[in-house]
């Protein structure tokens, strides 16, 4: 197919270079410009934490734990109670002291690192507090009895 006489005319060999070279210059600036658009667009700055709160011995969920969040500096970003054993939440990206109690277990304290767009899981087996042993009472000695006769006299 031949191009029409008037268009081979106006068509010359100088104009095609200078459209080949405006065509080229308008994409190297669109990319450009779309590059930095891309590359100063915000980075995922948050993550997910998924914590399970376990007991130790059987695996089972513990419910009503209550789970802090805490900076490196020790200040608190968020207290949350794990109804059914679970608690979920969305922190900036860095590192956190992750501390989970329950009544009758003991504490577990862990360094934890949150990473910017993803979800990590975080399973807690927590311990039963020991139960405290009394001591066996001894029977008072002969001195005992003797000490506590001379304080009455002298009531």
């Amino acid at each position: 197919m031949a191009l029409p006489d008037r268009v081979r005319a106006a068509l010359t060999l100088t104009r095609f270079q200078a459209l080949v070279g405006i065509t080229a210059g308008v994409f190297s600036i669109g990319a450009t410009v779309g590059g930095i658009l891309f590359a100063t667009r915000p980075i995922h700055m948050n993550g997910e934490i998924v914590t399970i709160v376990q007991e130790a011995r059987t695996a089972k969920l513990l419910a009503n734990a209550m789970i802090e969040f805490r900076t490196p500096g020790d200040a608190l970003v968020a207290i949350l109670q794990a109804q059914n054993g679970q608690v979920r939440q969305t922190l900036r990206e860095g590192p956190y002291r992750l501390r989970v109690s329950h009544p009758g277990f003991t504490t577990e304290v862990r360094q934890i690192q949150v990473l910017g767009g993803n979800s990590q899981e975080i399973r807690i087996r927590l311990a039963a507090r020991p139960v405290p042993v009394e001591k066996p009472q001894k029977p008072p000695s002969t001195l005992d009895k003797a000490g506590t006769a001379i304080k009455k006299l002298f009531q």
